[in-house]
């Protein structure tokens, strides 16, 4: 298998579209595109940085999007293809500490299931992958290591994660959430009110030691 490694700063608008460029320069054509770039911000929304909430939202949306509808339209042409998105189950939680992070996790599900439908009667398959707390690099890069979640849980292996994904993407599912906890967890947020949802996601994501309820 030969890997063609392309590295681009998906913070800014236009690096999807340099990528697309240059693959379509080598003549790649590709057949499954997995959309998983993401990164995150702790903190208390009066407190964090704007610009880097912006940078946030560019990568986790706008990449997303422009990869998307550049692939998407592709596909269709051929009438074959698959996308997986890597949302979260943060897509279903109010997200306390995290704010933009579980709002750019909504937006990835909400424009997953949109275009889902729109493209029902294509042979392209889109399928929505929702992992919960996962060992990667993402709470140091969101400078959240010390919340209670991450430092006392139970994360994830990212190999068990992509499998689900692979498995998922390969069969033209929708969906998926990633581990029996979190398909519990994304269960009955659907039940209890969201302010209790939105009150629980607080109280485990507060910095270990905070006596914050």
């Amino acid at each position: 298998m030969e890997v063609t490694t392309i590295a681009k700063d998906l913070f800014q608008r236009q690096a999807p579209f340099d990528v697309y460029d240059e693959i379509k320069a080598k003549g790649i054509q590709i057949d499954a595109l997995v959309n998983d770039a993401g990164q995150g911000q702790y903190g208390e929304f009066k407190d964090t940085d704007i610009n880097r909430e912006l940078d946030i939202i560019q990568l986790n949306i706008g990449a997303y999007v422009t990869f998307t509808k550049l692939y998407l339209k592709e596909m269709l042409a051929r009438n074959e293809g698959q996308i997986l998105q890597v949302a979260s189950i943060a897509s279903e939680l109010p997200g306390p500490l995290q704010a933009i992070y579980h709002a750019t996790k909504a937006a990835v599900l909400s424009f997953t299931e949109a275009i889902q439908e729109e493209n029902k009667d294509s042979q392209v398959t889109i399928t929505a992958l929702q992992p919960g707390l996962t060992d990667t690099d993402f709470f140091r890069k969101a400078d959240m290591t010390q919340a209670k979640n991450v430092a006392e849980g139970n994360p994830a292996d990212p190999a068990d994660v992509a499998k689900d994904g692979y498995e998922a993407l390969k069969a033209g599912e929708k969906r998926v959430i990633s581990g029996f906890m979190n398909k519990v967890q994304v269960t009955m947020s659907n039940i209890i009110p969201d302010a209790l949802v939105a009150a629980k996601v607080h109280n485990e994501s507060v910095p270990v030691g905070d006596n914050k309820k």
